[in-house]
């Protein structure tokens, strides 16, 4: 997937455990284990605003493209 999450590195950054953002913005701590792993299809811009305000960052700093390189030949 090119999207590729970094929420752990900024709740290292911030000396935030996963267990404390999920109860300032909300939402269970297995949502958040799943957000940090990249098994989600999405987000909601309230969940990623929510985090943003926690973590005192932009969206560009947990979310990062990368380009899929091709295999082909």
């Amino acid at each position: 997937m090119p999207i590729i999450v970094e929420l752990d590195v900024m709740l290292a950054r911030r000396k935030m455990r996963s267990k404390e953002l999920a109860e300032r913005i909300g939402i269970t701590e297995q949502n958040v284990s799943l957000l940090k792993s990249g098994k989600v299809k999405g987000v909601r811009f309230e969940t990623l605003e929510k985090i943003c305000e926690a973590l005192d960052c932009q969206p560009g700093d947990i979310l990062v493209f990368k380009a899929e390189e091709n295999s082909g030949g």
